[in-house]
């Protein structure tokens, strides 16, 4: 792989977890690239590592039991696994996001949608409170969500499962 050319460069990853029963080896050896604009699909039968591997890009494996144990990850001309974890917390949500899975686990219940959505605003792109309530409801507006000046102030249980989704999404258009 060209470094420089490439937006993401993930080369022979592996990553490890190191449990009573002994190691599992989540991510054995993964290598691929993604230029900019281009769309990259990973796709496995569960339980082959296709979670870990983001969670492994995004720095998000949990330390112990696992531990990237080769491998690297270049985003951006940045090595991931090289800079600290509080330079990493300024790219991640930012300039690097994952969409999980399960929406329900992404959102919490106890805060609006509203506070969850300009919470990314507020956090990553220093918007004040108004202008992050303005992005939230320009956000749910482009994904469709009818009534988003509603919406925003509707809890997680109140949208319907595909809304739920919609909102990671949102988050990183």
């Amino acid at each position: 792989m060209t470094e420089g050319l490439n937006l993401l460069e993930v080369e022979e990853l592996k990553t490890y977890f190191y449990t009573f029963e002994g190691v599992v080896r989540a991510v054995d050896d993964v290598s691929f690239h993604l230029k900019r604009g281009e769309v990259l699909g990973i796709v496995g039968e569960s339980g082959w590592g296709k979670s870990v591997t983001a969670q492994s890009i995004m720095r998000l494996v949990p330390i112990p039991p696992g531990r990237i144990v080769h491998g690297r990850i270049i985003f951006d001309n940045t090595d991931i696994l090289g800079i600290p974890m509080d330079k990493m917390r300024t790219i991640r949500g930012n300039r690097i996001s994952m969409i999980f899975q399960e929406p329900m686990s992404s959102l919490n219940p106890g805060y609006t949608i509203e506070n969850q959505i300009s919470e990314m605003f507020i956090l990553h792109q220093d918007n004040s409170r108004g202008e992050a309530w303005n992005h939230s409801i320009e956000m749910l507006g482009k994904v469709q969500i009818p009534a988003p000046e509603k919406r925003v102030h509707e809890y997680p249980h109140q949208l319907s499962g595909g809304w739920r989704r919609l909102r990671s999404h949102t988050m990183r258009e």
